[in-house]
Formats: structure tokens, sequence, C-alpha cells
């Protein structure tokens, strides 16, 4: 068991307000099949998500079972906290299967196991790996039965943090301070981008002193020059140029926990436009994170930030930040509360965001963000980087 992880009490707990709210939705069965979400339920920890896998939660049952390609059963066997009874493996000939044969084909055998067969199933519609064909051979195997969304019940669950998660990710925002400060040293002119990128996935798993590091969910996210108007883009073999800027942002990773951390340098001395409108980005986020506390809502967080930006005639219409902590690729969000116009979610003690309330123009772009906790009274950043446009 990973009790160096979690305790299995911890993993109890998470079941319970699971099923909780299984029984709010009425549900007889949930199938898991977000990898973050089997990870949070059972512990599994395993480069397996390319094949359908699930985790099975019914009411009455104490365990959750795990449902997996047959070579990754010894993987749910060291990672989770799962009995034998409860790790379920398919044979091999039902990945990739020439004989028409399918991983939910499987499942859905255990979901007639466990008298579900007929009764009112959550599904994971819109997650990642959970396939337009897993959804139809579900309703093939189970005629009986009736499929609900149930995308982000297990997320719900997921928003409010404990105190062994803070811990990994305040871990993890040590990885991302050590990985941010290679990518500003390696980044000057003559220096290829992939260069900066090697540097900086040595820090993420390098670690600290004290621990290494987990790969993320996201590559780390490097435009430089023109091309950083717009978010999202990667590195290419481009030597940096005199006049470049650079955005990055990147997460550290611990135990599967992160703590994202954005910036912006600038190759050369910066153009005054480009200081001023970064000095705008952190007067937003500043205003932000004081906003930030129990009680208020999502989008009065977001209100903060775009008072200030208002007042310079700057519009944004994206969101700022969103929940996140615990993921796998190809994202490290949670899918639930987002800070925008709207989101009328009300911040509780130890919900984690990721606020990046970058500013995209047509010749650059500036980001600077962080991850914080709200706190009792307020908010946590977990990250000690100094909040300002860098240059080499």
């Amino acid at each position: 068991m990973p009790q160096s992880i979690f305790g299995e009490s911890e993993y109890e707990r998470r079941i319970d307000k699971t099923k909780e709210r299984m029984r709010e939705a009425e549900l007889d069965a949930l199938v898991v099949s977000d990898p973050a979400n089997m990870n949070y339920l059972s512990g599994y920890d395993g480069w397996s998500f390319y094949v359908p896998q699930a985790v099975v939660l019914t009411p009455d049952r104490e365990e959750p079972v795990w449902v997996g390609r047959g070579m990754d059963a010894n993987g749910a066997r060291a990672t989770t906290w799962l009995e034998e009874e409860s790790i379920r493996a398919y044979s091999d000939d039902h990945v990739h299967s020439p004989h028409d044969l399918h991983p939910m084909d499987y499942v859905a055998g255990v979901l007639e196991e466990l008298d579900a067969d007929g009764g009112r199933v959550g599904l994971e519609m819109d997650a990642y790996y959970f396939t337009a064909k897993s959804y139809t051979r579900l309703q093939e195997n189970l005629p009986e039965a009736t499929f609900e969304d149930a995308t982000l019940l297990v997320n719900w669950v997921r928003v409010k943090k404990s105190d062994r998660e803070l811990d990994y990710m305040r871990e993890a925002a040590r990885i991302s301070e050590n990985a941010m400060q290679a990518g500003m040293d390696a980044i000057e002119e003559g220096v290829p981008e992939s260069e900066a990128a090697r540097a900086i996935y040595d820090a993420l798993i390098r670690g600290t002193d004290d621990y290494g590091g987990d790969y993320p969910s996201i590559v780390p996210l490097m435009p430089s020059g023109d091309h950083t108007g717009t978010p999202h883009l990667t590195w290419t073999d481009r030597e940096f140029e005199d006049g470049d800027p650079v955005i990055i942002e990147l997460s550290g990773c611990r135990h599967r926990y992160h703590s994202p951390l954005a910036r912006t340098t600038f190759v050369g001395d910066p153009p005054a436009e480009m200081k001023d409108r970064a000095e705008i980005v952190v007067e937003g986020l500043n205003a932000a994170l004081d906003a930030a506390e129990p009680g208020v809502t999502c989008e009065r967080v977001e209100k903060a930030w775009r008072d200030v930006i208002s007042k310079y005639d700057i519009e944004k219409e994206e969101r700022i930040g969103y929940s996140m902590g615990l993921g796998y690729p190809p994202d490290w969000g949670e899918h639930t509360a987002s800070l925008r116009p709207g989101d009328e979610t009300v911040l509780e003690e130890n919900m984690t965001f990721h606020a990046i309330p970058g500013l995209w123009f047509d010749d650059f772009g500036i980001e600077l963000s962080e991850t914080f906790r709200v706190t009792s009274n307020g908010a946590e950043t977990l990250a000690e980087f100094p909040r300002k446009l860098f240059s080499t």
C-alpha cells in the first residue's frame, strides 16, 4: 500500500464523499475513467491511460473496483490501497482487438457482477480518455442500464484539498521555482529554444535536494518573439534573438500534484510599452489575489482583475484562472471552478487555483501567474518568485 503517499483513511474519506454525491444523483454505480480521478479514489498511478481503464464504485461496496489491462494489474497492486478482490484485469486480446473485443465489454461484466447492470450508471462522458466507442460498447452490453453523465462528480469532491495534498503542492512549488530559474538562466541571445526547454526539464525532474520531481501533466509552454501574442505554444530549435519577449509557463509535480507558475522575460532591454503592460498585469493579479477569501465568488475575484485593467482601457474575455491540483496529461486543471464572469462558485478554505491573467497583443504577450490556496482569511501563494517582467 502507498502509505508514504496517503494513508488509507484519506482514501476512505474520499470514497465516502464520492458515494454521498452518488446518492444525491441516485446512481447505482459510477464508472470513473479520468486518470486523475482514478488516482484520487484508488491511488493508481501508471502510464496506462492510452488504453481503456476504470475504477468502478457502487454505494454498498466498501472498496471501489479497479479495472485495467492484465499487464497493468501488478501496477494496481503496487500503487493502490485495494485488496486483491478489488483488482480486475482484462486479457490482452481486448486491446486493439482483431476479434471485436473491447475493454468495456469486461467493465460491463464487472457492473453486472455488482448488480448494477439494470440500474443508473454514471459515466465520465467528457473525460479525455473515455471514448465514444467505450460508451457504445457499454450500451450494447447493458441494454437495461440507464447511463447518466457524471463527468464532474469526482472533480467537485477534489476541489478542497487535505493537509497532505497541500504539502505535495507546496513541494511542487519548490520545483516550479527551480525550473523557472533554470529557464530564465538559459535564455539569452543565440541560445536555441530547445536548450532552454532542456534546462527546464532537467530542473523539473531533478526537483530539490530533498526530493525529485514527477513528469508534469503539461509540457513547459515557451512561446517567444511574435508568438508570445498567443498562449499554449511550446519550443522549437529557433535561436533567441535580441528583442524577443519570452513566456515561460510550467509546473513542478510531486506525486501527481502540481503548482503552476508563469513569468515573462525579454532578451535585451524591454520597450516601454511592454514594461507598462507588465505592470498592469502585476497590479491586476495582486488585486485578484487580494480579493480571494472564503465566501466570495469566483466571478468576484475576476472582477477585481477586470476593474484594474479597465482603468487602462484594456479588455480581456478569457477566464483568468481555474481550480487545479492533481492531474495527468493532458491537463492539471480540475475542470470545475473558473475565475470568470458568471461563475458563482463560492470560495472555501483549502480550494486551490492557478491564477493566470495573461494579456496577449498582436506583437507580444505578457503572462504572470500564481498558484494559490484559499486560506481562512485570504490567499496563500505557493511559490516565491519575483512578480515582475524579467530581462536577460
